[in-house]
């Protein structure tokens, strides 16, 4: 489960780029990037996992997303015939000076507010959704215009709530960088069996404490929680190629069936036999 930074561009002729059902179902996809993002989603039900938040939706979902802010894809492990869209922008899209019109002044407190994460529900997520799925089909000039209309709502809207995201430091030096892929790789090659911090502290050339307080700044997750939500990972795949849940525990790397399951559902929100019953 790699912390991913994006790299994404505009579309062609167009301030900010647009994803229409990219199709991340199968690939857990655990990243940030500097841009802000909204996701609507709509025939699914998922996890949605920003920063340290973690939860079910149900049916749909619309979340407006700050920088750097890490997340997973809300496609990840859906099965049903699902609709989703993808707006990324960054903050200047429309120059450094735009928001500084008074008439702007609700939309930029939205953009603040969303540095955190916003989940919307109710009428808001309907409305909302709705327009986001027609915001490709616009010229270019009505398409703006339309997003714009779509902040405002937001902004104007009670039927939110905050995901409480932190972003990641933007200050990583390579050494850091080449220290956590290290780390990544270690976990990729030995997750299936019994892995101690001191281990992994020694191949990062740091403490047990030191090494500990790096991968939290570095990942927004304490090494257990990040272990564990790949072994989740892993578990999920084995359900869905035919394991039963007893082997899906143990070939992940849980060393007993009652932690195992605790762990599955603190991450998805529901227990290993559920999923397999549900995507099986």
């Amino acid at each position: 489960m790699k912390l991913a930074r994006e790299q994404i561009q505009p579309d062609t002729d167009s301030s900010f780029h647009i994803l229409l059902t990219p199709h991340l179902n199968d690939t857990f996809f655990w990243h940030y990037h500097p841009e802000y993002e909204i996701v609507y989603i709509d025939g699914a039900n998922g996890t949605r996992h920003v920063g340290d938040h973690i939860s079910r939706y149900e049916g749909s979902d619309l979340v407006f997303i700050g920088p750097n802010i890490p997340h997973l894809n809300f496609d990840y492990g859906v099965k049903t015939d699902y609709r989703k869209v993808v707006v990324q922008l960054s903050e200047s899209f429309l120059g450094t000076q735009f928001w500084q019109a008074p008439e702007f002044s609700q939309i930029g407190h939205l953009f603040e507010q969303a540095r955190a994460g916003l989940s919307f529900h109710g009428q808001t997520k309907q409305l909302v959704g709705e327009q986001l799925q027609q915001l490709a089909d616009l010229p270019v000039f009505e398409r703006i215009l339309a997003l714009l209309r779509i902040f405002q709502t937001l902004a104007n809207s009670a039927e939110r709530s905050s995901l409480e995201g932190k972003p990641v430091s933007s200050t990583y030096n390579l050494k850091e960088e080449q220290r956590l892929k290290r780390t990544y790789l270690f976990i990729e090659e030995n997750y299936t069996r019994k892995i101690d911090i001191a281990e992994v502290a020694t191949l990062a050339n740091l403490t047990s404490a030191a090494f500990c307080r790096y991968f939290k700044r570095m990942t927004r997750l304490t090494f257990t929680q990040f272990l564990n939500q790949y072994r989740v990972n892993q578990a999920q795949k084995l359900l869905l190629a035919g394991s039963n849940v007893t082997e899906a525990c143990f070939a992940s790397g849980f060393e007993g069936l009652s932690y195992f399951n605790k762990i599955f559902r603190r991450v998805t929100g529901e227990n290993p036999l559920g999923f397999k019953k549900r995507f099986g």
